[in-house]
């Protein structure tokens, strides 16, 4: 079943680089009392996601901090070192939290997993997008395959998604 407005986030863990190591980080902690704009994506150095999906949130991370976002976090289904090196490679830094869900845990309980495996590349996330207010989705915004709309910070930003929540 995939994840609805209104559900809470499930548990899991993420893990991401700290100071040079892989280090663990729950959703509990992500999420908890925090308004986060969590986006995914199909994995790392992949053309669409390193050329407008990450750069459109680090470019708009003031204006979503400016309407109340306290977080902006990048999930895909590869290693922390991966996610770590990509968000370096993106200029991230402390704009966009790069977040490895390396074995697909959290991406499977959303229920927002496909298997790309005819590409190389195994089980992977959807492209998607959601406002989460203290562990309960309040936006979701689900890419069709092979699409890259409704998912965008830009999207996010002009269609009223945030100045409804916060």
């Amino acid at each position: 079943m995939t994840i609805k407005i209104g559900d809470k986030v499930p548990s899991g863990t993420f893990m991401q680089m700290v100071d040079g190591k892989p280090t663990p980080i729950t959703t509990e902690e992500l999420f908890a009392g925090k308004t986060v704009a969590l986006f995914a994506l199909p994995g790392a150095f992949t053309p669409t996601c390193s050329a407008k999906h990450v750069p459109g949130f680090v470019q708009n991370s003031d204006a979503f901090k400016a309407k109340g976002v306290d977080q902006i976090a990048c999930v895909s289904v590869n290693d922390a070192f991966v996610m770590g090196a990509w968000g370096k490679d993106q200029g991230a830094g402390d704009k966009v939290m790069m977040l490895a869900d390396g074995n697909g845990d959290f991406t499977r309980a959303l229920g927002l997993e496909f298997d790309a495996s005819k590409f190389g590349m195994g089980k992977r996330s959807q492209r998607y997008s959601m406002i989460v207010k203290d562990g309960v989705v309040k936006s979701l915004n689900v890419e069709a395959p092979g699409a890259f709309e409704v998912s965008s910070a830009e999207h996010m930003l002009n269609a009223g998604h945030l100045e409804a929540l916060l």
